[in-house]
């Protein structure tokens, strides 16, 4: 019998430079960096290829997960997560039917938010948690700063119930920074009176090692349009500052850090969300260990699908946004999370759409089998180099925020909120001129879904009130909070695009807009399917045909149909004869459009024609001017 041999090295190896010259070969002269240089919103760029040399630089991948400073994970043996399900507590007893409902359909984490009107006691506490068993499932409070009310009844609670300390796991969401960031102000205007509420906490459950007592709102910036890096270092930020106040007050770092959470919003930015989370780790563990070199906690994570990206029309995409968010988030390595129904956006969240978001986890887990690999990206040339490059612009920002005084004096200055802005701002530009897609709402859209009643608040605080719990404008004793700083603005990325089409579809007539094709088979097609799909975005109806022979005939045909809007689809070569041909016959008795942006755009403009659409074009702003001009 011959010797067996390695396949590969029969062949040469093929070096870096190889593969460069390979490539600039393809190019044919194109610039490298415009062309495959993927310039991200995090300040990094991203390479079209990573190699086992990429690696080399990178020193923390022989460690092992369970291994300090856990960018692999604190998970050894497998990666299970709590799969968790808010319910807001309206009537206590039927927030527990609920309850007990979805712990039979596989939830095992319960987030409950109650606002400071709920009128929390030991009779509500009881009834809530009536036939729950806590040490089988993960229990959450979402109640912002009624949380000092709150724990030593949990407390009281499970100790009649004879539960053993370390067999509870859960968190409450008591969260002073986040009241800033959402509100711009401080929670009972009292700075003293806000951190002798934090040790209180902290020291209540210290006999309780799996029970977080504060919660940090990451899910923020990222809600209100920041990037990875920003929703990153600005969380840490705050995390950091947590540290500095409790410490100085006496409390070790072992101790604060233990009974931190850290509540992440995962954007469907597949792979960078995957490094995210992976950086997260380690750049806590780093900041822990600089307090107490012997502090060796890890970051406890939940994450929930981002609400930034989802929409009112066309919803059941939120599906697959979420689901996508999901496998991020689980590959990732979080501790627990929360898929969003798809239906958050505009009513509350249905049986139905429950049913799903738990199922998306479940699968996740018993049919895909993520729960098995603990930190499969591990070596994966790719998303070990995005880990590199989000660790060192977050840890970059993180220091900008230090180097103003810590988190709370960030704020206050504005120096947060122009950084997520300015991103922000690039988004929603980038959604305007669909250089950063949203299926079904910017491209795609659903042509015969039309709402003609306002169904709901298009703003964030519509799908915002059903989950987030936060503080209401007042505290517990009556006073109400002075802002000290502009708080963050939460919104959807799609929200222009629906109140653009619902301001459509609440109008009393939908203006109908004309294909009119000619000339080149190809071109004109994919012209019209184009311009068919710009004008949905807005709720138009589309008028598509299979051609015309004349200019003439399709001009007829177009006024015939009594169309609001004509487009000319054709190829650049032939627009220089049909455009001022079909402008002559269409002009003051319809809005005549060219697809496209041809060389000879000059000409045609000198003759009268000024409508353009190609996809150099803002969308957005061009179909706000055709409602303008057809006074809906």
């Amino acid at each position: 019998m011959s010797d067996k041999k390695n396949l590969l090295e029969e062949f040469p190896p093929v070096t870096t430079e190889n593969w460069e010259a390979k490539i600039n070969t393809d190019l044919k002269g194109a610039d490298y960096d415009k062309k495959l240089v993927w310039k991200t919103m995090e300040g990094f760029n991203v390479k079209p290829y990573y190699r086992n040399e990429h690696l080399e630089a990178l020193d923390y991948l022989k460690q092992f997960p369970g291994e300090f400073p856990y960018l692999r994970g604190k998970k050894i043996d497998q990666n299970e997560w709590y799969i968790r399900q808010d319910i807001h507590v309206k009537d206590v007893t039927q927030a527990n039917k609920i309850a007990l409902e979805i712990l039979q359909k596989g939830v095992t984490s319960l987030g409950f938010v109650i606002s400071n009107k709920a009128g929390i006691n030991a009779t509500f506490l009881e009834k809530l948690l009536k036939d729950i068993c806590l040490s089988a499932i993960e229990i959450n409070f979402v109640c912002g700063i009624e949380t000092i009310q709150l724990i030593p009844l949990f407390i009281n609670y499970l100790k009649k119930q004879g539960y053993d300390q370390g067999s509870i796991n859960g968190s409450f969401s008591f969260d002073p920074l986040g009241h800033l960031v959402s509100e711009g102000c401080i929670c009972f205007n009292d700075k003293q009176k806000v951190l002798d509420a934090e040790k209180k906490s902290i020291g209540e459950l210290k006999s309780y090692p799996n029970i977080r007592a504060i919660t940090i709102h990451g899910s923020y910036f990222a809600n209100a349009g920041g990037s990875i890096v920003q929703s990153l270092a600005f969380a840490l930020a705050m995390g950091a500052e947590y540290l500095t106040q409790l410490t100085e007050a006496g409390l070790s770092a072992s101790d604060i850090a233990s009974k931190l959470k850290f509540n992440f919003a995962v954007s469907s930015n597949y792979f960078m969300e995957i490094a995210k989370f992976r950086a997260a780790r380690l750049l806590w563990a780093k900041i822990v260990e600089c307090y107490d070199m012997d502090c060796k906690e890890a970051m406890c994570i939940h994450a929930e699908t981002a609400k930034w990206n989802m929409t009112v029309y066309d919803p059941y995409v939120n599906i697959l946004r979420s689901t996508t968010e999901a496998m991020s988030a689980a590959l990732g390595g979080v501790d627990s999370m929360t898929v969003n129904p798809f239906d958050i956006t505009y009513e509350k969240p249905t049986d139905l759409s429950g049913r799903i978001a738990r199922n998306a986890q479940i699968i996740l887990q018993e049919e895909s089998y993520f729960n098995k690999v603990v930190d499969p990206s591990a070596g994966s040339y790719y998303i070990e180099n995005l880990t590199d490059s989000i660790v060192a612009e977050a840890w970059k920002l993180f220091l900008q925020v230090q180097d103003k005084g810590g988190f709370t004096n960030a704020f206050k200055e504005g120096f947060i909120q122009n950084q997520v802005n300015e991103v922000a701002k690039k988004r929603e530009n980038g959604i305007a001129t669909r250089r950063e897609i949203l299926l079904g709402t910017n491209q795609y859209p659903n042509f015969n879904e039309l709402i003609q009643q306002e169904v709901c608040d298009l703003s964030y605080a519509c799908c915002s009130k059903f989950t987030d719990g936060k503080c209401d404008e007042e505290d517990s004793n009556g006073n109400n909070d002075d802002k000290v700083a502009e708080p963050l603005h939460q919104f959807r990325g799609a929200q222009a695009f629906e109140e653009l089409r619902q301001k459509t579809d609440k109008s009393e007539y939908r203006p109908k807009v004309f294909m009119l094709s000619v000339g080149n088979l190809a071109m004109r097609k994919a012209r019209a399917t184009f311009s068919f799909n710009f004008f949905a975005c807005a709720s138009f109806e589309g008028i598509d045909n299979n051609g015309f022979e004349t200019i003439e005939e399709g001009a007829k045909a177009a006024l015939d149909a009594k169309a609001d809007i004509v487009v000319l689809c054709s190829s650049d070569d032939e627009y220089a004869v049909f455009a001022p041909e079909a402008f002559e016959k269409l002009k003051d008795k319809t809005i005549f459009v060219v697809a496209g942006d041809p060389a000879c755009k000059a000409d045609l403009e000198a003759k009268g024609i000024k409508n353009f659409i190609s996809i150099k074009s803002n969308i957005l702003e061009t179909l706000k001017y055709y409602q303008k001009e057809l006074k809906l």
